[in-house]
């Protein structure tokens, strides 16, 4: 008992296979390292793949008719709010490419945050203050998942229409036309994601559509 895989290499032996010889032993130990320098390539490969997605999300978020068309606030908390819901929209659709998915969602969140972190850090903010503000940040944008998937659980506007108000808009008009026309653009989002294949999604490769204009 209490015999580690490196003990067990050592005598020429493999987790439940017997070695008998060097050469086995000198196989399972090249194996042993194939699965290791495997796994962190593997991880490598799904760190660029969730900084793609980010970057997506951010493209996204800078689109000007967001701020021109929908009348979203132009300012720091306006560009926070955009790029947390293209985050989320890619979150949605992770939760449903099993393991991989789920592996890539985190490394997605802990991307956006990293980020927030820099950026803060650009702004003054002190070492102390990120920290706290990252956190606030992070429990405002697990509160707008639960929201946003509320809203679109529920299949209607308003509901969706009233949680992006509140979040993106910072009011209660679940109907004004700027609203409207995000709720819309967020459904198409979702039918839009909902069709890209997991391949797609594991590369990073996927690119948000045009919005169309609330006075369109």
């Amino acid at each position: 008992m209490g015999r580690s895989v490196g003990a067990l290499i050592a005598k020429g032996q493999t987790v439940g296979i017997p070695c008998r010889d060097v050469n086995c032993a000198e196989e399972s130990e090249k194996k042993m390292l194939r699965n290791l320098f495997g796994a962190k390539s593997a991880r490598k490969n799904a760190r660029a793949s969730a900084e793609s997605l980010y970057g997506s999300a951010v493209d996204a978020a800078r689109n000007a008719a967001f701020y021109s068309d929908f009348g979203v606030a132009d300012t720091v908390d306006g560009r926070f709010e955009m790029i947390s819901l293209h985050v989320y929209l890619l979150l949605r659709r992770l939760k449903s490419a099993g393991a991989e998915g789920k592996q890539l969602s985190q490394m997605l969140f802990d991307t956006m945050f990293d980020d927030m972190d820099r950026t803060l850090r650009e702004m003054g903010v002190g070492d102390l203050g990120v920290g706290r503000r990252v956190k606030e940040m992070a429990k405002a944008f697990y509160g707008r998942i639960a929201a946003y998937d509320e809203g679109l659980e529920a299949g209607t506007e308003d509901t969706l229409g009233l949680a992006l108000s509140r979040n993106v808009f910072r009011a209660e008009e679940a109907r004004a036309p700027g609203v409207l026309a995000l709720a819309g653009y967020v459904r198409a989002a979702v039918r839009q994601l909902d069709g890209v294949e997991n391949g797609t999604l594991f590369a990073g490769d996927v690119a948000f559509s045009q919005p169309v204009g609330a006075g369109s």
